[in-house]
């Protein structure tokens, strides 16, 4: 059948040609089916039936009154999760890597140093991403399966005098949980500003971003919050503000600009249109913060601590044991398994998904092979 030539029709421009419309990649319609997985694995979790059922609400323009009131909620939502009185709390429109990208093109300018307390991937990406935003990266890397030690973040601070020090504080490629505990009076001592990645940790242990003097956060949504990925929870500390507001360069990001990006969420008295916010993803997250209200952090933090020994008595059971040996550096959000050499985890992590649905991770990223661990 040849294509109508007639403008009223289709709308094409003078002079632009129709051809016939390629039918080749044309799908027949059916409905879309999703098999259900029980997802242990260190992110997506399950998400909560609640979330789910916001997401399916009908959209709202993204400057409509009744949705910046939502993002109000999230925001009081971010600062109760947060433990923090700051208004530099929203939700970037991403994931974690979103939230990552956001922290270290805010907080540093071309020619600054960064000390990057490493113990696993996340550390290693944000060292690659400070170096594509012009930073000089000191990498501090902490022994396999342990967390940086305080007496060397302190050696490195005094030697390379940086701009900002970033640790993990869980992190999921190694099961590694790093305490922050004395570095943010330390980073105030040397004029640094303290960047946390909380991603698989945030709702799950402690933080404080007020009390521990902590600068800028990120974290993500679809980890102990039990949302879908897509949202990374982010905080600024007035600090952090200051150092913004003080740049001698432009943010090299136009998209996570906070600038522009906290314009759009009211921090600077005013609602300014950045970009279209996830509309069905703020509802999830919305309700996902309410429920983190309803049952309390205390109850979270508690409910996350007693399962996590619950899960551990049982892996001894059956002779399995950590991959993270001191119980002080292990993260009990994300549980990492030293798998005996005699079992082939790939065909055990196959056989659990195909005879159970049962997701567990096919190995800590980033870590050697010979190293035989596991999520």
């Amino acid at each position: 059948m040849a294509q109508p030539t007639d403008n009223s029709v289709y709308s094409q421009r003078p002079g632009e040609t129709v051809p016939k419309i390629s039918e080749k990649d044309r799908a027949s319609p059916s409905p879309l089916k999703v098999p259900s997985r029980l997802l242990m694995g260190p992110g997506p979790t399950n998400a909560h039936p609640r979330v789910l059922s916001a997401q399916s609400l009908p959209l709202l323009g993204h400057l409509h009154p009744p949705f910046l009131a939502i993002m109000d909620e999230i925001q009081q939502g971010l600062r109760y999760l947060f433990q923090t009185t700051s208004p530099y709390v929203l939700l970037v429109s991403g994931t974690g890597h979103a939230g990552m990208e956001a922290t270290i093109a805010n907080c540093l300018e071309p020619g600054e140093t960064i000390v990057v307390a490493t113990s696993g991937i996340w550390g290693q990406r944000v060292c690659d991403l400070s170096e594509r935003y012009g930073a000089k990266v000191v990498n501090l890397e902490s022994p396999p399966a342990a967390a940086v030690k305080l007496e060397d973040i302190k050696a490195s601070l005094e030697q390379h005098k940086p701009a900002a020090l970033f640790l993990c504080q869980g992190e999921s490629s190694t099961g590694v949980h790093q305490s922050l505990a004395g570095l943010g009076e330390l980073c105030h001592q040397h004029n640094t500003l303290l960047l946390v990645d909380t991603v698989c940790s945030l709702g799950g242990v402690p933080f404080f971003a007020d009390e521990w003097g902590v600068d800028c956060m990120y974290s993500g949504s679809q980890k102990c919050l039990s949302a879908p990925p897509g949202a990374a929870p982010f905080f600024m500390s007035e600090r952090a503000m200051k150092k913004l507001k003080g740049r001698k360069t432009k943010v090299a990001t136009y998209m996570l600009d906070m600038n522009l990006v906290g314009d759009y969420w009211g921090w600077y008295g005013k609602r300014w249109y950045h970009h279209t916010g996830p509309i069905s993803m703020w509802y999830g997250m919305r309700e996902a913060l309410a429920i983190v209200a309803e049952q309390g952090l205390d109850s979270m933090w508690k409910r996350h601590t007693e399962l996590g020994k619950y899960l551990w008595a049982g892996l001894r059971q059956i002779g399995l044991e950590p991959y993270v040996t001191d119980p002080a550096d292990r993260l009990i959000t994300v549980n990492t398994v030293r798998v005996p050499k005699d079992i082939d985890a790939v065909k055990l992590i196959t056989f659990a998904m195909s005879k159970f649905s049962l997701e567990i991770s096919a190995g800590a990223i980033g870590i050697t092979p010979t190293s035989h661990s596991s999520h």
